[in-house]
């Protein structure tokens, strides 16, 4: 399971030219999910991302989780962060799962990391999105979670 990262001020995601989600100052989350990944992981990932002290306190410094900033999170599934660009110019994406397996792991991330208290919005699984964000920092983080066959 890969997750982009971002701490953003604003961020929303449309579809068709019309609003599906969006959030202030929080998190936009691009989750691509590999084979091997299972919901053990997306919970994993969800505690880990509410988390993260990857936002400023009072004296500057990252110390704060999302949650104790009252920050929301925007979750986007990405597959393309599943791509192998090793081999000559065009993308390989034989580890992404499958759209049909893929959509349940996506929806119990959004799942878990709602139950930790955090507000979530969501994308549109498989649909073409533009999304938008104002990058806070900037600051963006990687996070590439193995699942324990792969450890």
């Amino acid at each position: 399971m890969k997750l982009l990262l971002q701490r953003v001020s604003r961020a929303e995601v449309l579809v068709g030219g019309g609003r599906v989600a969006g959030i202030g100052a929080g998190l936009l989350v691009f989750l691509g999910i590999e084979k091997g990944d299972d919901a053990l992981l997306a919970e994993e990932a969800a505690q880990k991302v509410a988390g993260l002290r990857i936002f400023e306190d009072e004296a500057g410094k990252m110390n704060r989780a999302v949650g104790e900033v009252g920050g929301s999170l925007l979750v986007v599934s990405q597959f393309t962060l599943a791509a192998d660009l090793s081999r000559g110019r065009r993308p390989g994406f034989e580890r992404a799962l499958p759209p049909a397996e893929a959509e349940p792991l996506y929806e119990h991330f959004a799942t878990a990391a709602a139950m930790l208290g955090l507000p979530v919005e969501k994308g549109i699984f498989g649909a073409q999105m533009d999304v938008s964000l104002v990058n806070a920092g900037p600051a963006t983080f990687w996070l590439d979670l193995a699942p324990a066959a792969r450890r």
